[in-house]
């Protein structure tokens, strides 16, 4: 395999990326790099970067301040220059979204065959209201066949999605059971019209495709492909279900995509969080 001096995504300083994305590419240095590592870190620091990673200046710092006025990031002035601390909730914030990165894709006990179902209801005019509900419930790895129909393999959810319908204020008018599938209809067709398996599958594909033969070919290269290998795996929760395997195509692409970051990360670790160092902590 040839040696490069970058991955292959798209982050490149020809494609600068937009603010949300600067928001985001944020997020993955902060939580790879200075969650755990903790200490303050210098506004310099993190621009130079995200620099790197296509990210102008100006994007970089609103990126921060509008981070710092989310209550994640606290600012202290030292002489001309301003260094940044994870509050505690930025700090839990970062934690928890690492745990489900990094336990996202291992395996699972073998599946029994319930389903839980959730039934809930948002009328139409009230559009802001049904995203909010489509976003948390897809990022809790449900999916909807029909309308008000939502349903996940993983009945141990329950709490999580209680939570979701009674914090957006729709309890009163839901309803949950657990149940297996019937002699009525199709399970897999079911699951085909409640996820779209191929499109992420496809998402797998380009991943596997970016960074299968990549090798990076110095400190800095490292640091910067483990970060672009981090934020385009931040993805997969919110775009795969992880369905049981009996409900998935043979030989699905995601258990290979899996097993490629977490050999890829785990290489690409010591020398990707020693560089942070030399950067954050010059001299020491």
């Amino acid at each position: 395999m040839n040696h490069v001096t970058a991955a292959r995504p798209t982050l490149t300083r020809r494609h600068a990326v937009g603010e949300a994305s600067a928001r985001s590419l944020l997020l993955t240095v902060l939580g790879e790099f200075v969650l755990p590592q903790e200490g303050p870190v210098w506004t310099a620091t993190i621009v130079e970067v995200l620099d790197s990673l296509g990210v102008e200046e100006k994007s970089a710092r609103q990126a921060l301040a509008r981070t710092a006025a989310d209550g994640w990031l606290a600012s202290e002035r030292v002489g001309r220059s301003v260094r940044w601390s994870l509050t505690p909730s930025g700090r839990r914030l970062l934690t928890e979204g690492a745990e489900r990165i990094f336990t996202f894709g291992t395996p699972r006990p073998a599946w029994d065959g319930l389903w839980l179902i959730l039934y809930v209801s948002v009328p139409e005019s009230k559009r802001r209201l049904r995203h909010k509900l489509r976003t948390k419930l897809t990022w809790a790895g449900f999916g909807s066949p029909g309308p008000g129909m939502w349903i996940s393999p993983l009945p141990d959810r329950e709490a999580e999605v209680r939570a979701v319908v009674e914090g957006l204020g729709l309890d009163a008018g839901a309803m949950s059971f657990t149940a297996r599938f019937a002699a009525v209809g199709s399970e897999r067709e079911m699951v085909r019209r409640a996820w779209d398996l191929d499109a992420v599958a496809a998402q797998y594909a380009g991943f596997v495709g970016t960074f299968g033969d990549v090798r990076p070919a110095t400190a800095q290269d490292t640091m910067l492909t483990q970060t672009r290998l981090v934020h385009e795996w931040r993805r997969f929760p919110f775009l795969d279900p992880r369905l049981p395997a009996e409900l998935l195509p043979d030989g699905w692409i995601g258990d290979h995509a899996r097993a490629l970051f977490a050999a890829l990360h785990t290489d690409w670790a010591a020398g990707a969080q020693r560089r942070w160092r030399e950067l954050a902590h010059p001299g020491e």
